[in-house]
């Protein structure tokens, strides 16, 4: 259905349009909260909510590290618009340009390909950018061709299936270099996504380790490499000092002041002078304002993040909204001047429901509310059972910080439906043992027909990464007529 449809006659447009670009936590709550109070017009016709976003669903980041882990299936992390956002227009694509003189945004989607039509024009009244941001890198050697990122359910997953393949590598090959290589995991960051990541996934790998009779514990090398000289500092220095011993107590190598300098051939190069052979590289450094932000109208920061006032409203733009990671929002709780709010899930939802309240009553012609939030803490996972948090000015650490994480995750995550599937998938974990089992075949679903009918491997796919028994055309053929010259690799006659 297209967005000019939508609870009108045919070729007219609602009363008012409001546009949702992205559907992160701001652009899932913001609608989430107009359609509750926009519910009659919304039926009626009168208004109209759309959703621009380039997946049909809202990722809870502060699970990855769990699905990461196999402690949470990938289905529970995520939240599926249509069915949260069922009197809203979504439509899935990518808001490629906005032009706010015009009050058009121009949109890809799935189809604009396939029809030869072209992108889509969507007019709107009120605009809300929340696009998100992606991950911020930097011009070292060797990371656009060996880094993983660690920012979707979709990397979460291929990196969990990755580092039980390089555990499948090391325990067959003869090789001492390439297991060497293989149980080497190098992670560059020290914020929560980097820190979270490593401890869940050196937990899990620990935990597989015992089903292999030729890899211990102590064969597998971790190391986290943060440029300044302290993590997750959210939770505050003296939690953060004891994380590191945390880590650093499990035989992780944690190098604080330190930058990846390279890591070209597979070697990781760091500032100190290191070199670590490794088939892992996991970048986790930080992110910057979506790109569609620079093509846009809108006023910037010198950072690139939308100029936003304390109401979430576009600062000299009118009918223009903002929050999140891609907006500045003055900070009203903070005792210095020119202090902006963290770009964090905190923020982000708090902001969104502000954000809509202001629409609401900007409709209706009543006056704004500014968005003012004092942080009541921090908490993060070192994996299971193990975490810090500073929460009202109460350090814990250990188990009860653990807890915590937990309770105010499952407090946060969007609709009571994933609370108890979520809490269900804890409860079973703590009664059975892991699910250790790779699925990497899933992100090549075609390539064993592909094999089979006498094709090719999809391209780029790394030799390690193909079905078992299949290396490209060396291996011995069954039966001469099955593989015609001319016609691909050779069949396995496995």
């Amino acid at each position: 259905m297209a967005p000019d449809s939508r609870g009108t006659a045919p070729g007219t447009r609602p009363k008012v349009r409001i546009l949702v670009v992205g559907g992160g936590y701001v652009g899932m709550y913001t609608a989430l909260r107009l359609q509750r109070r926009l519910g009659h017009r919304l039926r009626s016709g009168e208004a109209e909510v759309v959703v621009v976003t380039p997946e049909p669903y809202m990722t809870y980041q502060p699970f990855l590290p769990e699905a990461a882990a196999g402690s949470l299936s990938p289905r529970h992390v995520v939240v599926p618009l249509r069915r949260v956002l069922k009197h809203c227009t979504i439509v899935i694509g990518e808001a490629e340009r906005v032009d706010h003189a015009k009050r058009t945004a121009t949109v890809t989607t799935l189809a604009t390909g396939e029809d030869g039509t072209g992108a889509l024009e969507i007019p709107y009244d009120e605009i809300v950018v929340a696009p998100g941001s992606v991950s911020r890198t930097l011009p070292v050697p060797g990371l656009a061709d060996f880094g993983i990122g660690f920012k979707t359910v979709e990397e979460a997953i291929g990196l969990r299936n990755h580092v039980i393949e390089q555990m499948d590598i090391a325990s067959a090959t003869r090789d001492p270099a390439i297991r060497d290589a293989a149980l080497t995991f190098v992670f560059v960051g020290g914020g929560y996504a980097g820190v979270e990541a490593l401890a869940e996934l050196e937990d899990m790998a620990r935990y597989t380790s015992r089903y292999y009779h030729n890899i211990k514990p102590a064969d597998l090398r971790w190391i986290l490499v943060e440029a300044t000289g302290r993590i997750l500092p959210e939770v505050g220095e003296t939690m953060g000092k004891y994380a590191v011993r945390e880590l650093r107590g499990r035989n992780i190598d944690v190098r604080l002041d330190t930058r990846l300098e390279s890591c070209e051939g597979r070697i990781a190069v760091l500032s100190d002078g290191s070199r670590f052979p490794t088939r892992t590289l996991v970048w986790t450094a930080g992110v910057r304002p979506a790109p569609l932000l620079a093509a846009t109208d809108l006023p910037l920061t010198e950072r690139g993040r939308i100029r936003c006032t304390a109401a979430l409203s576009v600062d000299g733009a009118e009918h223009a909204w903002a929050a999140g990671d891609a907006a500045s929002v003055p900070d009203l709780s903070s005792s210095e001047p020119g202090t902006e709010t963290a770009p964090n899930a905190q923020h982000a939802v708090r902001q969104a429901k502000v954000l809509a309240e202001n629409i609401v009553r900007a409709l209706a012609g009543r006056p704004t509310e500014d968005y003012r939030y004092s942080h009541a803490g921090s908490v993060a996972s070192l994996g299971l059972h193990k975490g810090v948090a500073h929460v009202y000015g109460r350090k814990l650490k250990g188990y009860p910080a653990w807890l915590m994480h937990r309770v105010y995750h499952l407090s946060r995550v969007p609709t009571f439906n994933r609370k108890a599937r979520v809490l269900a998938e804890w409860t079973l974990a703590g009664l059975f043992k892991r699910e250790i089992v790779s699925l990497g075949s899933l992100e090549h679903p075609r390539a064993e027909f592909a094999l089979a009918a006498g094709g090719h491997a999809p391209v780029g796919r790394p030799r390690s990464e193909q079905p078992p028994g299949r290396t490209g055309g060396e291996e011995h053929r069954a039966h001469p007529e099955d593989n015609p010259p001319g016609e691909g690799p050779p069949r396995s006659s496995g």
